[in-house]
This record gives structure tokens, sequence and C-alpha cells, in this order.
């Protein structure tokens, strides 16, 4: 988990969806102004005016919608690319002249914002297919589609697209890097675990040891036993820590050490 949220905080979708939600403010302010400023040639002034201030209401209520992927829903992208169409399809009704020549359309450079937020949230499958509907407005809008009217819509796919693609491979590697931290997360608790349970069966087997060499008898054999089993798990922990190839060969046997003469125990043996 903790990988995951350090992940998370180093993702470049962060500053992509920023931008996004700041690309949107930005060119609904533009599309408002750019109308504003050709209002002479538009012969149904009120129906501009009303779909772009629709669209700036929109955008400012929705700027939480494009601050992540987990609220951006498919249902609010459905919604925010119908009313880009919308805008596109209405223009000739706004401006005659729309249908006869390469004039700007009423949300203008704001639909791309509508298309590059299908390539942030799904990739670039659906951002190629929000373009493609992008493209079939446009044409449809324009009574004989031009080169700049390509060219459009060439530079949305492409754009769309691309940053679609980015996104998935910036997801596959965020996800491999969650994954490699989680690793070692885990790695680091498992060592921390280990070297406690060592160090309290080492302290263990040392007073085992002391012990029994003190009280003699059978528990001397009991304590030189465990001192053993002390040495063999020091030179286990210490090459188990060592580096690779240091610790593969077999640990050197144990040094064995002489119990001290007890009351029950003749150290030269019987005769």
């Amino acid at each position: 988990m903790a990988g995951r949220e350090r992940a998370l905080r180093m993702s470049v979708e962060v500053p992509l969806w920023r931008a996004l939600a700041a690309y949107r403010l930005l060119t609904a302010v533009y599309a408002l102004l750019l109308f504003l400023y050709e209002r002479e040639r538009y012969e149904r002034l009120w129906l501009g005016l009303l779909y772009l201030s629709i669209v700036l209401v929109w955008t400012v209520a929705t700027l939480r919608k494009v601050s992540g992927a987990e609220r951006c829903t498919r249902t609010f992208l459905a919604c925010d690319l119908a009313l880009a169409l919308a805008g596109i399809l209405i223009t000739p009704l706004a401006d005659a002249q729309a249908r006869g020549e390469d004039v700007t359309t009423l949300p203008s450079i704001w639909t791309a914002g509508a298309v590059l937020a299908f390539a942030l949230k799904g990739g670039w499958r659906l951002a190629c297919a929000a373009s493609t509907l992008v493209a079939v407005a446009d044409v449809v809008e324009r009574a004989h589609p031009s080169k700049d009217t390509a060219h459009n819509v060439v530079l949305v796919w492409v754009a769309s697209i691309g940053i679609g693609y980015v996104v998935e491979v910036a997801r596959a590697s965020e996800r491999t890097l969650a994954r490699a931290l989680e690793i070692e997360a885990a790695t680091r608790e498992r060592e921390r675990l280990a070297r406690d349970i060592h160090d309290s069966v080492l302290q263990v087997l040392a007073m085992v040891q002391r012990r029994g060499t003190a009280l003699g008898g059978e528990a001397a054999e009991l304590g030189r036993m465990a001192g053993e089993q002390e040495i063999a798990l020091r030179t286990l922990v210490t090459s188990g820590l060592a580096p690779d190839g240091a610790g593969q060969g077999e640990a050197p046997p144990p040094q064995r050490t002489a119990p001290r003469a007890g009351p029950d125990v003749d150290p030269a043996g019987p005769g």
C-alpha cells in the first residue's frame, strides 16, 4: 500500500490532469472573447452567447471532475464531448457563413480539451474514438471541407492519440514501480523481523550455555549444545547478510566448547 501511494505521488498523470483543467478554463474564456470580438458576423448573436455561457459555466462547475482519473467518469466525458459536438453543429445556425467558409466554430479550441480528457482517462483507443466523432462533426458542419479542415482534424487526432499512448505507457511503468516498491518494503520488514528473532534466539542460547555450564552435570551438556547452536546460527546469519556468492558455500563447522567438569562428570572418563 505504501508503495502504491509513493508511486501515485510520483505519477506523471497528476500534472497532466492539472494542465487539462487549466486548458479547459482558458480555452472556454478564449472562445467567449473570440465570439464577442467577431459578433458582427453572427446572425443569431443570442444563440452563440447562450451556448458559450453554458460552456463557461460547465467548465467552471466541472473543474474537480478533471482533477484525476477517479473523478473523471465516463458519463462526464460523454456529456462533455456531447456539449462540444453540439457547439460545432449549431455554429451554422448562429453564423450562416460557417458552411461556406473555414470560420471558427463556436467552441473553437475548447473542443480539444474534451478529446484530451478521453485520452487521459482511457488511453489512445478512447482518444481515437472521441477525435473521430469530432472529425465527423467538423465535416458535417462544413458544406465543403477544405484543406484547413483536414489539417485541424488530423492535428486533433495525432495530439489526442499521442497523449493517450504516452499515458498508457506511463501507467504501465507506474504499476511496475509500485510493485517494486511493495517488494522492497516487504523485504525490509522481513529483514527487520529476522534480525529481531535472531538476536532473541542468540541471547537465549547464550544464556542457556552460561547457566548450563554453571550448573554442571547434564545441564552442562545442554549448555554445550546451546553454545554450538549459537555459533552455527551466528555463522548462518553472517553468511546470509554477506554479498552474493560470499555465503554460498557451506558454513564452517561450529567450534565445540569443552564443558567444565561438574560433580557428576569425569573429564578423564571411566577407569
